[in-house]
C-alpha cells in the first residue's frame, strides 16, 4: 500500500471514529431541553391520540416535556415538509403514518422525500380503519350501503382527514372495488370530519379506529366493516370488507416515529428503546386496546424496510385507482 493511500485511509478512519464519538456524546447529554413531535394532522384525530399517549410516557421517562405540534394540511404532507427541515439533533421528531407512503402516488410534487429525508425510529402502533355511516343512512351492512349509493348516484359523500390521507385512499379503494358513485370530501383532520359525519353533512367515512370507536360505542355512527383481513376485537360482530364481498380489501393504518435524516444513530437507538419501554406500560396497552390499536415492535432497520415495502405497495394502489390530491 502506498503512503498516500495509507494516509487517506487513516484520515478516513479517524473521521469515522470522531463522528461516532460525537454521536455518543450527544446521546449521553440528550435530552437537555423539551422535545417536539410534529403531528401532521389537527388535534383530536387518531394520529394526535397516538402521539399524545406516547408523548406523555416519553416525557415521564426522559424527564423533559414532550410538546405535540399539530401541523395539519394536505393529507399530512404539510407537517412532513416542516419536520423534514428541522435540525437532526433529536429535539424535533415526526409521527408519520401510512398516508406518507401513499402520498408519492397522489401528488405530482412533494417538498420532501419521505424515505430520503427521514430516519425511521420506531413503529408506534397500527390499527384497522372502519367503514362508518351516520343515522340518516338506511344501511346496516355493506351490501345495503352499496344498494343505497346506487339508488342515490352522486348524492353520497365520504369524508377523510385530507387529500392523501389513509381515509382518502380507503374510500378510493371502496369506490373502485364497488364501482359506486361517491364523492370525496377532504377535511384538515379526522376530528372535524367525524363532527360533520355525525351532523349529517357527509354520509360515510372509512375512518381510523381510535377516532371512530367512541362515536360507534355512543351510537352516533354505525360500523359496517373493518378494513383489515382479520376482524377487530374493538368491533365485536363487525365483519371485514373482505368478508362483506370486497375480496382482497386489506388496509392497516400505521404510525411511525421518525427523525430528520442525519440524526445521530446513538440517539435513534436510544429513542427506539424509550418508545418500546413506553409501549409496554399497562396504561398505554389499556388505552390502545380500548381504541382498537395494536402497539408496534420494530427496530429502526426493520422499520426502514417496512416503509420501503409499504411505499411501493400504496403508490401502485393510488395510481391504479387514479386517485389524485393536487
Amino acid at each position: 500500500m502506498n503512503k498516500t493511500l495509507s494516509s487517506f485511509l487513516r484520515a478516513g478512519m479517524a473521521a469515522l471514529l470522531s463522528a461516532a464519538a460525537a454521536s455518543t456524546a450527544l446521546a449521553d447529554g440528550w435530552p437537555a431541553k423539551p422535545i417536539t413531535i410534529v403531528v401532521p394532522f389537527v388535534a383530536g384525530g387518531t394520529t394526535d391520540i397516538v402521539a399524545r399517549t406516547m408523548g406523555q410516557k416519553l416525557s415521564e421517562s426522559l424527564g423533559q416535556p414532550v410538546i405535540i405540534d399539530n401541523r395539519g394540511g394536505a393529507g399530512g404532507t404539510v407537517g412532513a415538509a416542516i419536520a423534514s427541515k428541522a435540525p437532526a439533533d433529536g429535539y424535533t421528531l415526526f409521527l408519520a403514518t401510512i398516508a406518507h407512503s401513499i402520498a408519492p402516488g397522489l401528488y405530482k410534487r412533494l417538498p420532501y422525500d419521505f424515505q430520503r429525508d427521514f430516519d425511521p425510529v420506531a413503529l408506534v402502533a397500527s390499527t384497522p380503519n372502519v367503514l362508518v355511516v351516520n343515522d340518516k343512512v338506511p344501511a346496516r351492512s355493506v351490501a345495503e350501503l352499496v344498494a343505497y349509493i346506487n339508488a342515490n348516484p352522486g348524492k353520497v359523500n365520504f369524508g377523510s382527514a385530507g387529500n392523501g390521507s389513509t381515509e382518502h385512499i380507503s374510500g378510493e379503494l371502496f369506490r373502485s372495488m364497488t364501482r359506486t358513485d361517491v364523492t370525496h370530501v377532504p377535511y384538515k383532520g379526522g376530528a372535524p370530519m367525524m363532527a360533520d359525519l355525525i351532523g349529517g353533512q357527509i354520509q360515510m367515512a372509512i375512518e381510523t379506529s381510535p377516532s371512530a370507536a367512541p362515536h360507534v360505542r355512543g351510537g352516533k355512527v354505525h360500523a359496517l366493516a373493518v378494513t383489515t383481513l382479520k376482524r377487530s376485537p374493538a368491533y365485536p360482530g363487525v365483519p371485514t370488507l373482505d368478508e362483506a364481498g370486497l375480496k382482497g380489501y386489506d388496509m392497516t393504518t400505521w404510525f411511525a416515529l421518525m427523525a430528520p435524516h442525519g440524526t445521530p444513530p446513538a440517539l435513534v437507538t436510544r429513542l427506539n428503546a424509550e418508545v418500546a419501554r413506553a409501549l409496554q406500560q399497562q396504561d398505554v396497552a389499556r388505552r390502545f386496546e380500548e381504541q382498537g390499536v395494536t402497539a408496534g415492535n420494530m427496530r429502526p432497520a426493520e422499520l426502514k424496510a417496512f416503509i420501503g415495502s409499504e411505499t411501493t405497495k400504496w403508490v401502485k394502489v393510488a395510481r391504479d385507482a387514479s386517485a389524485t390530491a393536487e
